[in-house]
């Protein structure tokens, strides 16, 4: 069922108990960064925003169109890079959500220097990705397998700095997920405000 709460992942609280986004409605610019299988940019509409969905992936984008029209919203979809804002101008965006979509990003630093650009000064930047100490404990049909935390994706504190060299603010750190049947947390949400012009 298709709603405005904006969501971080699966078995999460979504953004109308964490509220880390803020209020988007009255057409304020919003941009999911990596459409998500939860397709936040539909959320966004939903809410009053005008939603602005960029992938690089051409089916992403194809799915977002589909999934826009059944809710009888708008969202504008750009098939690019992530790092490829060049659409937006500066410091025209309220809100950008990157849900389980950058973890990976190579040249993160440009990616971050791109979206304080498109970002209005103090507003959020929220990230979701899988907990870097998820990684350490994996198991497949060869056994189990202990990692050096660091090894298997970005620590907490690579975060921190990657944010902190662009010119953001973190200031909330959620770690997520645990239960009876995860003893770690599965997803770390960060949301970072733009500092500066």
């Amino acid at each position: 069922m298709t709603t405005t709460a904006i969501r971080f992942g699966r078995d999460l609280p979504d953004d109308r108990e964490l509220r880390l986004c803020g209020d988007i409605s009255g057409g304020k610019r919003a941009i999911e960064l990596g459409v998500s299988r939860n397709q936040n940019s539909i959320a966004f509409a939903l809410a009053g925003a005008k939603a602005i969905a960029v992938d690089p992936s051409p089916d992403a984008i194809a799915g977002i169109r589909s999934a826009a029209a059944k809710a009888e919203v708008s969202v504008e979809c750009h098939a690019s890079d992530l790092a490829d804002l060049g659409f937006a101008t500066s410091g025209s965006a309220s809100l950008v959500v990157a849900d389980h979509t950058i973890a990976d990003v190579d040249d993160l630093g440009r990616l971050l220097r791109q979206v304080h650009r498109v970002l209005r000064a103090s507003h959020p930047f929220v990230i979701s990705v899988p907990h870097p100490f998820a990684g350490v404990h994996t198991s497949d049909q060869y056994g189990s397998k202990v990692h050096v935390y660091g090894t298997v994706g970005r620590t907490i504190g690579d975060w921190f700095i990657h944010l902190s060299r662009a010119n953001f603010r973190v200031d909330h750190i959620l770690e997520l997920g645990v239960s009876e049947i995860n003893p770690v947390p599965t997803t770390l949400i960060l949301r970072a405000r733009k500092e500066g012009d």
